[in-house]
């Protein structure tokens, strides 16, 4: 399904450039088919980055990050004032540098068209697309008849980048040179903890990660995309406008929980993640380690390889057992 609709994009696309398979990227020194590293970085000036969520957390940082390499920027939020400051503030940092600033509601494909429109006539290439907003909404399941809470999370973290997606694939097929796009999904995605209204959430974005998954796939096996990879991105605990660290902020100013990190470090792993080639760019925080995640997650993905009850880490009669088994796998791991 992601395939035809890769086609359908790459076609109406060829309006402005033609494209096939004598001319794609199969096998360039720049970047390969299977999402391995690309040997030039985007991460450079006078690349382009498209942002969401970038009026704070995680989005503001890489933005921020992006600009220290030299990148030109367009930058994507529904919120109006702390866009404008964003803009603001990362126009200083690069006076030369383009910054221009969308107001957007990612749920809206047509506010998505108009925008990829604006953003082709300002800016000559787009090269990292990196769809970041969310939302999470405390919702319970269906039985419980209070289903808006659904459709207003799907509507952001699934249809968001759904519409990110349609509206700007064909900004990244306006020339061959690499390109990357980003989605940022969840831990709570892969391994769906209970509790706390979260089910909505963690539902979402389980979505994405499927999604995400086929798109890499898809776009490395059409060698009229194959200049482009796709990336997981899941951060860990973030200090993020979901926490309560809403718009562009001094980090030092900011009073976090001890065991989040702050978004700068996340903007991080996620650049070092996308240049290494790595598709899961999974971030640890001040409490978890890479070793304690890949335990958990072979837990989770365990529970239907050995019939075990669904989420039975936190099922009263496996609770201890999981809690040994997983603090005993990644002790291993660490070794």
């Amino acid at each position: 399904m992601v395939h035809s609709y890769l086609r359908k994009l790459r076609d109406e696309a060829g309006n402005n450039r033609t494209i096939n398979a004598s001319s794609a990227p199969t096998s360039s020194p720049h970047c390969t088919v299977n999402n391995t590293p690309q040997a030039m970085s985007i991460f450079k000036a006078p690349k382009t980055a498209l942002i969401t969520g970038a009026a704070s957390g995680i989005g503001f940082a890489t933005a921020k990050l992006c600009r220290s390499r030299g990148m030109h920027l367009a930058l994507l939020d529904i919120d109006a004032v702390n866009l404008q400051r964003a803009k603001d503030e990362l126009a200083v940092l690069g006076p030369s540098l383009k910054t221009e600033s969308y107001e957007i509601d990612v749920g809206d494909k047509n506010r998505w068209t108009e925008v990829a429109i604006q953003i082709g006539s300002a800016f000559a290439d787009v090269d990292l697309v990196f769809l970041n907003a969310g939302r999470s909404q405390r919702a319970q399941c269906g039985y419980e008849g209070k289903l808006k809470p659904w459709g207003d999370t799907f509507d952001t973290n699934v249809f968001g980048p759904l519409n990110g997606l349609e509206a700007v694939i064909p900004l990244l097929l306006s020339s061959n040179t690499p390109k990357s796009i980003v989605i940022t999904g969840s831990k709570q995605g892969i391994t769906n903890p209970p509790g706390g209204g979260v089910p909505a959430y963690n539902a979402s974005k389980a979505a994405i990660k499927s999604l995400t998954e086929h798109l890499a796939h898809d776009l490395r096996s059409d060698p009229a995309t194959a200049h482009i990879s796709a990336h997981l991105f899941v951060p860990g605990w973030t200090w993020t406008g979901m926490m309560g660290n809403v718009g562009p902020t001094q980090e030092e100013s900011v009073k976090k929980m001890a065991g989040a990190w702050y978004p700068s470090q996340a903007a991080e792993v996620l650049v070092n993640g996308v240049e290494k080639g790595s598709f899961y760019i999974i971030c640890p925080d001040s409490e978890t380690d890479w070793a304690l995640d890949q335990a958990r997650i072979q837990w989770a993905s365990d529970d239907v390889v050995e019939d075990r009850p669904a989420l039975s880490r936190w099922e009263g009669s496996w609770k201890e057992r999981a809690e040994e088994e997983i603090r005993a796998d990644a002790e291993r791991r660490r070794k």
